[in-house]
């Protein structure tokens, strides 16, 4: 079978772009998941000339992975409106050096705990919620243009009903599709392996890593409880890329050790 488009995300073992771009090289990756959540992968402090080159040193390509938090529809403008550029200035940061794919979080928003239940703002006000995801969805857009650029929404811990009716009104854009990950679905109760898959038409991303119960997940490739082979079949299948979202380089070297015997034995 044709190798997966394989990469790895950024780790804090690794200092810098380049330390990565060397991790990803001698592992024979194609692409390494720049993180924005580290305070030197920062957008004001990343130069698209210096990414470049490193990229063409190497020999590997980028995706970035958007700030874990990104409250795009907070009720409060100032925050959105920050968030929301932090977005448009990482999609111009993507023009510049061949990114193609944002990996973002769909956050679920503060929360008004009751004695019996928990109620989050954004399901209790839900029209203005969607109404700012769909402002958002059209400045990102917009932004996008026809550079072939998508945002890539992540499935957590798990999609509740009003962020499920978000994705949709995300997706009623092609600037939008989704990233499956299969270890935060498991670690959900598999929450949102039936919602992702009735949309597989816009997934275009993975991350993989293995889990097992008690949301014990990003563990190397092999060691939980999952069925890695399905999912890579997926991808594969879909023409999808896929993170090897270890947290270590050790642990990373034997899933993608892991991942060539799985591919060879197809």
């Amino acid at each position: 079978m044709e190798k997966l488009r394989l990469g790895m995300p950024t780790m804090i073992e690794t200092e810098s772009i380049r330390h990565c771009a060397q991790v990803c090289r001698e592992l024979g990756l194609d692409f390494v998941e720049l993180n924005l959540n580290f305070p030197q992968f920062l957008l004001h402090k990343l130069d698209a000339e210096q990414l470049n080159g490193i990229a063409a040193e190497y020999a590997v390509g980028y995706t970035i992975h958007l700030d874990d938090e990104m409250s795009v529809a907070d009720f409060n403008p100032y925050v959105a409106h920050s968030y929301t550029r932090t977005v448009t200035e990482a999609v111009y940061l993507a023009k510049k050096i061949g990114v193609k794919k944002l990996n973002m979080h769909l956050s679920r928003g503060a929360k008004y705990t009751l004695p019996d239940r928990v109620i989050y703002f954004f399901d209790a006000y839900r029209a203005d919620y969607l109404d700012n995801i769909r402002y958002f969805r059209d400045v990102c857009a917009e932004a996008i243009g026809d550079s072939g650029i998508q945002i890539l929404v992540e499935n957590t811990a798990g999609f509740l009903p009003f962020q499920q009716e978000a994705v949709n009104a995300l997706l009623e854009s092609p600037a939008f599709g989704l990233t499956f990950d299969i270890g935060h679905n498991y670690c959900s109760g598999n929450m949102d392996e039936d919602f992702i898959l009735e949309h597989s038409h816009r997934l275009s991303h993975f991350h993989v890593h293995d889990a097992q119960e008690g949301g014990k997940d990003h563990r190397r490739l092999g060691t939980g409880n999952l069925d890695i082979g399905r999912y890579l079949s997926l991808a594969h299948r879909l023409g999808a890329s896929v993170v090897l979202e270890t947290k270590t380089i050790e642990s990373l070297k034997d899933s993608v050790a892991w991942v060539r015997n799985w591919e060879e034995s197809q």
